[in-house]
């Protein structure tokens, strides 16, 4: 039996996280041949280079997708998306796969998805429908995604809901959860030992799991809106909580952000250790230590993952300013804007309130169970790739009933 070939792509270190049980669903898939494409900030030194993540999983990579940004602005994004599209369109055409897969909401994956759905490579799409209206430029790109796409696969029902409203048709909508929660529900993660050994934690002091990305409408207030925070952690490092930094995506702003890490790294300050990337298995590492009763851990910043995947663990999240505004979410999420009070206040509830931590601890995910892997992989090796996937209907008639819509 010939298997279909799946092009998987893949930009940035958080987006390959949630991609990897879609990977591992696809390998393990009697009917289904992966072909990753890796780009983006994959390729950049300057966001930690993670290839070798990729390969320490066991996976092959197909084909490197140059993306040129060498700015730190919107003029340079545009630029990226230009040269992803062409560099793109060269690796489909080389690799021919049956099927490509998209996600979420970033530039690099946009690019991709309008190489890919011009050159008539049926594309699923991964998390369309979901909001983040703080992120504004997100919003646009993942909707302007799910209009390009052939097949969606949503993290809740409510995401699905909005496509259908989009004028979808309800066939190529599934609902599937967050594929995150895969790797949880299996304890793929770093033990409390490991970590310990790796960043010298001391589990009796509370510890902070922080990133902090731009916000693309907000890109030039970036390193002015990190340094409140940057306030508030060195106070809480003073009083002997450990702070765990990582490094920002590479979104227009991301630069500016790491620069101030690494001012911030050469302050060297007692109990603040900061990493370009922990990896999928130590950052979950980290937040399910807040499953033990004895430790205390709270994630900090303005990264999805804080919202999307802490419920999993039962850990607190503190989610700073507006990048995660609209966006689904838990009873574990105490919201503060970008004042050093607002943030300390908001950590030390989520550090000292133990009804809080409590109620984070047996808070339910609104994300799902833990399966979404092996159902993307179903559906992408039994649907019918035709002219009937290609070809998209809007399925709205947009009747006038008293007068037209508004």
């Amino acid at each position: 039996m010939t298997k279909r070939i799946v092009a998987v792509f893949t930009g940035n270190r958080a987006e390959y996280g949630l991609q990897f049980p879609i990977l591992k669903a696809i390998d393990d898939h009697p009917s289904l041949e992966y072909r990753l494409i890796v780009s983006g900030a994959h390729l950049d030194q300057h966001f930690g280079r993670t290839l070798q993540e990729i390969k320490d999983d066991g996976f092959t990579i197909h084909a490197e997708v140059k993306i040129d940004m060498e700015a730190d602005n919107l003029d340079a994004t545009t630029q990226a998306i230009g040269s992803g599209v062409m560099s793109m369109g060269k690796a489909l055409a080389e690799i021919r796969p049956d099927i490509l897969v998209v996600y979420a909401d970033r530039f690099e994956g946009f690019a991709a998805i309008i190489a890919g759905t011009q050159m008539n490579v049926p594309t699923a799409h991964i998390e369309g429908g979901d909001l983040t209206e703080g992120g504004a430029l997100d919003d646009s790109v993942r909707h302007a995604m799910t209009k390009l796409a052939h097949l969606h696969f949503t993290t809740n029902q409510q995401a699905s809901n909005r496509l259908l409203a989009m004028g979808e048709e309800e066939w190529r909508v599934h609902t599937v959860g967050f594929p995150a929660i895969d790797l949880i529900a299996k304890n793929n993660f770093a033990t409390s030992e490991e970590l310990v050994a790796e960043y010298s934690l001391d589990l009796t002091r509370p510890i902070v799991l922080f990133t902090q990305h731009s916000v693309t409408t907000e890109f030039d207030l970036a390193a002015e809106q990190i340094q409140p925070v940057f306030t508030a952690l060195r106070e809480l490092a003073g009083d002997g909580t450990q702070i765990i930094a990582t490094y920002p995506n590479n979104d227009a702003g991301g630069r500016s952000i790491i620069m101030e890490l690494e001012k911030l790294n050469q302050e060297n300050i007692d109990n603040i250790q900061i990493y370009r990337s922990l990896g999928r298995y130590n950052y979950h590492g980290v937040l399910a230590l807040a499953r033990q009763s004895d430790c205390k851990v709270v994630c900090v910043g303005n990264s999805s993952s804080g919202i999307k995947e802490t419920p999993a663990f039962g850990c607190p999240t503190v989610n700073i300013g507006s990048r995660q505004e609209g966006r689904l979410r838990a009873e574990n999420v105490i919201d503060a804007d970008y004042e050093t009070p607002s943030v300390l206040g908001a950590v030390r509830r989520c550090l000292e309130d133990d009804v809080f931590r409590n109620k984070c601890r047996n808070c339910e995910s609104p994300y799902g169970v833990g399966d979404a892997g092996v159902k993307i992989a179903e559906e992408i090796a039994s649907v019918s790739l035709g002219t009937k996937l290609i070809r998209k209907r809007m399925v709205l008639e947009g009747k006038a009933r008293e007068g037209w819509f508004r």
